[in-house]
C-alpha cells in the first residue's frame, strides 16, 4: 500500500509535513520529471523551473495558501521552492504542444441517481511506471476547509480524492496546443477538493482561471441521500459540461465538447486507438450492467476498472513496449470513491485486491 501521511495545521505546516515525511517521494518525482522533460521536450530542469514561475502571479491571486504549502514542502524536503512549483505545473509543461507530446491515460467512470442510491466515482490513473515510487496517500486536515483524502505524487498538492463534505474528484488529461500563464491544473484539482459543494468547486475552475485543458469529473453527495456527478471539460478559454444526464458518465483523454474544440485543438494523436476506444468500452460496461439490471456498487467498479479488453490500450492500461519512453504509460493506481458513504478503495498497480483507505464523516477544524 502507498505511504500515508496525516497532515494538519496551517498551509505552511501541512506543506512541511508533506515535504519532510514524504521526502523520498518528492525526490523521486523531481528525478522522474527532470528526465521526462529532457527526453520529450528537450527542456532542462532549470528551463522547467523558469516556465513554472510564469504562473506565480496567478497563483498568488488565486489562493495564497497554495504558495505557502508549496514553500513548506520545499523547506521540509530540503529543495528549492521553484522545484516544487515546477512539479505542480508539470501538466502545463508536459501536456501542451511544446516539443514531443506526452501520452497520458486515465479512464474515469461515475454512477449516481437515478441508476443507484449512492454516488460512486472512480478511475484508473495511467502514467509513467516510475511514478509508482512517488505515490503518497494524504489525509489533510486544514482550518476552514473539509478534511481531504487524496492520492498524489510526492510534492504535488492537488490530485485525485474526496473530502468530508462529500465532494469527490477524478481527472483526465487532455493534450492540446494552447495554454496560458494562469493557475496550473493541479492547483485547480486541489481547489475542487477544498470545496464544500459542486457549485463552489465549479466556481474555482470556470471563467478561464485554469492555465491548461483537462477533464474534471466532480461528484457530490450532501449526506442526506442526495447526490450527482458532473463532468466538465476545462480550458483556459472556458468550460463545458459533457454527458451525465442519465445518472452515469465516463471520460478518457480526448476532447468531447464541440464548445471546447472551438478554442483549443486536441493533439492526442493516439486518441483513436487508445482514448476513444477506452471510452467506448467504459460506456459499454456501464450500459451492459444497467441493461442486465445488476446491482452497481464498489465491486462492480472494481470489475470495470480491471477490464483488459484491447490490452495494452485497455481501461486497465498496460505499457506498450514499442513506444518511446515518454509514451510508455500503464495503470499506476485505480481508485473507487463512494461519496455517500465517505469511503474509498485503492489498488496500486494492475493486479491484486482493492483495499479500503478511508471512512470518514464531516469533520472541519
Amino acid at each position: 500500500m502507498v505511504k500515508r501521511l496525516h497532515l494538519q495545521g496551517s498551509a505552511k505546516e501541512i506543506g512541511f509535513q508533506h515535504g519532510s515525511q514524504g521526502k523520498q517521494e518528492v525526490m523521486n518525482s523531481l528525478e522522474a520529471y527532470e528526465r521526462l522533460f529532457y527526453v520529450a521536450k528537450k527542456m532542462s530542469w532549470q528551463e522547467a523551473r523558469e516556465h513554472a514561475l510564469l504562473h506565480l502571479n496567478a497563483i498568488e491571486k488565486y489562493d495564497l495558501r497554495m504558495i505557502e504549502e508549496m514553500e513548506g514542502i520545499a523547506e521540509g524536503a530540503g529543495v528549492d521552492f521553484q522545484d516544487i512549483l515546477a512539479l505542480n505545473a508539470r501538466s502545463e509543461i508536459a501536456l501542451t504542444n511544446i516539443g514531443e507530446v506526452f501520452s497520458d491515460g486515465c479512464t474515469s467512470m461515475a454512477v449516481s441517481s437515478p441508476i443507484i442510491k449512492d454516488t460512486i466515482i472512480g478511475q484508473t490513473w495511467d502514467w509513467t511506471a516510475s511514478q509508482k515510487n512517488s505515490l503518497l496517500l494524504l489525509d489533510i486536515q486544514a482550518k476552514n476547509t473539509p478534511r481531504i483524502t487524496m492520492v498524489t505524487e510526492g510534492g504535488i498538492i492537488g490530485k485525485i480524492g474526496f473530502n468530508s463534505a462529500g465532494v469527490g474528484f477524478c481527472l483526465n488529461a487532455l493534450v492540446t496546443d494552447k495554454g496560458t500563464n494562469k493557475v496550473p491544473l493541479h492547483l485547480g484539482y486541489r481547489a475542487v477538493l477544498n470545496s464544500y459543494s459542486q457549485a463552489e468547486a465549479i466556481s474555482k475552475i470556470s471563467n478561464g482561471q485554469i492555465a491548461a485543458s483537462g477533464n474534471f469529473l466532480i461528484g457530490y453527495d450532501d449526506g442526506d441521500g442526495n447526490g450527482m456527478t458532473v463532468n466538465l471539460e476545462v480550458s483556459p478559454f472556458g468550460i463545458d459540461y459533457v454527458g451525465g444526464d442519465d445518472g452515469w458518465l465516463t471520460h478518457t483523454n480526448h476532447i468531447c465538447s464541440n464548445v471546447i474544440k472551438q478554442y483549443v485543438n486536441d493533439v492526442n494523436d493516439v486518441r483513436f486507438e487508445d482514448s476513444i476506444l477506452r471510452k467506448k468500452r467504459a460506456d459499454q460496461l456501464i450500459k451492459a450492467s444497467i441493461a442486465a439490471k445488476e446491482p452497481i456498487n464498489e465491486q462492480t467498479f472494481e470489475r470495470w476498472l480491471s477490464d483488459t479488453l484491447n490490452k495494452p490500450c485497455s481501461i486497465n492500461h498496460f505499457e506498450n513496449e514499442n513506444a518511446p519512453e515518454y509514451r510508455k504509460v500503464e495503470t499506476i493506481f485505480s481508485i473507487i470513491m463512494n461519496l455517500s458513504e465517505r469511503r474509498a478503495l485503492l489498488r496500486v498497480g494492475q493486479e491484486g485486491a482493492f483495499e479500503e483507505i478511508d471512512s470518514m464523516r464531516a469533520v472541519t477544524l
